[in-house]
């Protein structure tokens, strides 16, 4: 049975999507930019402020499906810049520890809002 995740700790959908849908234990995270789901204004700063806000929006996201972070078993990231990749990896481990999740980082053209990065997710929960 497929199930509509949502929450107001992290930014309201901005198009056509739902936060996330738990089938089973699995549940599909949308793509989250560096949005402060209070003001639905993007987080200013260098990258690392935006990549920060990313892993705290998909955590509400994954807390309001059931799980946490730990549960994720694959990421998908987005850059607009592949130079911001070793930033990623940094404020990646403290969010993550090991084992941790399947990956793949990929260079885009643009993003929504014009930021510089979005990361999707897929979350496998250990019960129904």
């Amino acid at each position: 049975m497929r199930q509509i995740i949502h929450t107001e700790k992290a930014p309201k959908a901005i198009g056509t999507y739902s936060q996330a849908v738990r089938f089973g234990n699995t549940v599909y995270l949308s793509g989250q930019i560096g949005l402060i789901p209070e003001t639905m204004e993007m987080a200013e700063g260098d990258i690392s402020v935006r990549i920060h806000q990313v892993f705290q929006n998909l955590s509400a996201v994954c807390e309001a499906a059931g799980g946490s972070l730990q549960d994720i078993v694959k990421l998908n990231i987005f850059l607009t810049d592949m130079v911001h990749f070793p930033v990623v990896n940094e404020i990646m481990a403290q969010y993550f520890k090991e084992p941790y999740p399947a990956r793949a980082a990929v260079a885009v053209k643009e993003l929504p809002k014009n930021t510089d990065i979005e990361i999707e997710g897929v979350m496998a929960l250990s019960s129904y």
